[in-house]
């Protein structure tokens, strides 16, 4: 994991703002955007992640200011009518050109590429840049609340590696808080663009055995006394695209039995390879396809890390996780420690469909259609 807080270069020092933060502690989502803030908070309480830094909000500000100083385009973005589809695509189409255009201001970059290098060189000093493969991940400050996700409206890359790269993908981050689909949302939602802004994450890339997302109550049912997993080969990625479908397995938090179990044909498999082609999508060995991608310690290693960080949240939550070889403790995982040892975090976020379900409705029940209208003008009979 990432060291104590280094500085950041030049004048943001002076202004008190910070561009790169380590992620480890990193907490306020309106500086580290709702990703970071989770991925901080679990490290705080001692669940492992890979490790990394956070671009911070005020970084995204200072390149912003670089390509629209007077607010002119994101005030526009925020007149615009979300039925509009044309109009959105049109100026945040504009909008993602000039950002992801842009060269970063210079203590902007120097600040990602003090974050990148201590990174590299696994949290020392960092005298010598060295080219580490990292995920790069957007952490918009207005993501993954109980009300609304958005999740999978800004962009995540995987295996990036050298400083010129990451500093293209942190600009690709910021510019994918203009994605079509991502300003329509913000608009059917009625979010002022003057309150969302844009962190990105930078960790180190894991190599996992397998992946995947739980969930702490039933996805379908909504059943609070289950832990729900579904897991695939490789990197999760496989599951997030479709490309496969996964294994699912349903643990019972009260007993710890696996109750359910169902080993799918998993057909792909999205691999990563360190100091090789990076990312890569084949066929699963005949070997893995119709085998069960998880062993019971494992799966119920998860179901126990899930119920942890929902006990700590105090509310449901959609996880993504990584389960690393026994080699994989440099990446966040602590490799002697068995099965637990070696799961890693991606994210944690509230589940949003059964808690949107469960909140009160917006009017209590009135004997007479008509006593709801009158109750708006406050004379009900």
């Amino acid at each position: 994991m990432s060291g104590p807080a280094w500085p950041a270069p030049g004048p943001a020092a002076d202004s008190g703002r910070e561009f790169a933060v380590p992620l480890i502690g990193a907490r306020d989502p309106a500086v580290v955007g709702g990703k970071g803030a989770s991925l901080g908070e679990l490290t705080r309480v001692g669940v492992a992640v890979p490790a990394g830094f956070v671009v911070t909000a005020d970084a995204f500000a200072a390149a912003l200011a670089a390509v629209d100083p007077s607010g002119t385009l994101r005030a526009g973005l925020s007149a615009l009518d979300a039925a509009d589809l044309a109009a959105v695509a049109a100026a945040a189409g504009r909008l993602r050109a000039l950002i992801a255009g842009a060269e970063l201001p210079d203590d902007v970059c120097a600040a990602i590429t003090v974050g990148y290098a201590k990174l590299g060189s696994g949290g020392s000093a960092p005298e010598i840049l060295i080219n580490a493969d990292v995920a790069v991940r957007s952490s918009a400050t207005v993501e993954d609340s109980a009300e609304a996700s958005f999740a999978g409206l800004q962009d995540t890359y995987l295996g990036v590696s050298g400083i010129s790269s990451v500093h293209d993908h942190v600009r690709r981050c910021w510019a994918s808080l203009y994605n079509d689909e991502s300003v329509a949302y913000r608009r059917r939602l009625r979010l002022p663009e003057a309150g969302v802004s844009m962190a990105v994450v930078v960790q180190r890339m894991v190599a996992p055995r397998a992946a995947g997302v739980m969930f702490t109550r039933s996805p379908v049912t909504g059943d609070r006394s289950v832990v729900a997993i579904e897991a695939t080969w490789g990197l999760g990625s496989a599951l997030v695209s479709g490309d496969v479908t996964p294994d699912s397995f349903i643990v019972s938090k009260v007993t710890g039995e696996i109750t359910t179990r169902r080993v799918c044909s998993k057909i792909k498999i999205h691999s990563y390879r360190s100091n090789g082609p990076g990312v890569t999508v084949e066929e699963t060995p005949a070997s893995l396809r119709e085998a069960p991608s998880l062993t019971d310690d494992e799966i119920r290693a998860l179901a126990a890390i899930g119920r942890r960080v929902e006990a700590h949240y105090g509310t449901p939550q959609d996880i993504e996780w990584a389960l690393l070889d026994d080699d994989g403790a440099d990446a966040g995982g602590t490799a002697d420690a068995g099965a637990a040892g070696r799961i890693v975090l991606l994210q944690s976020r509230p589940e949003t469909v059964w808690a949107a379900r469960e909140q009160a409705p917006a009017g209590a029940p009135r004997p007479r259609p008509a006593d709801h209208v009158l109750a708006l003008f406050g004379k009900p009979l």
